[in-house]
């Protein structure tokens, strides 16, 4: 493990910053896509985004990187079902066209592997 980050893990963990911030700014957004066995919809959206935000900085961090990606990978397949409610649920994919709902599923396991790379 390096001392030094490169810039795509400054990226990284500022996607992750900034996509967690959006759960704050947008809630109803979020509310809207998970799938409705998912309890406590309002708490989760929240806490999900704190957790993005928190895992974002940690993988800023050499000494926390490896426990954050592990977790940002966690995190990225339980987030699985959600992109396929957005395609099987009209209201839930926010009127996004349906090969944009298609291209999500391989970008998750593009950012799995991105993850991978701080383990």
């Amino acid at each position: 493990m390096s001392s030094i980050l490169d810039w795509h893990q400054y990226i990284f963990g500022i996607l992750f910053v900034a996509a967690g911030v959006s759960h704050f700014t947008r809630p109803k957004l979020y509310e809207r896509i998970m799938p409705p066995y998912i309890p406590a919809q309002k708490t989760m959206v929240l806490f999900t985004g704190i957790l993005e935000m928190v895992l974002g900085f940690m993988v800023l961090n050499v000494e926390t990187q490896s426990n954050a990606a592990w977790a940002i990978i966690v995190m990225l397949i339980l987030f699985f079902p959600v992109h396929i409610y957005m395609l099987q649920n009209e209201r839930a994919a926010l009127r996004l066209p349906r090969w944009v709902l298609w291209l999500r599923l391989p970008l998750q396991f593009a950012l799995i592997c991105w993850a991978y790379l701080y383990v």
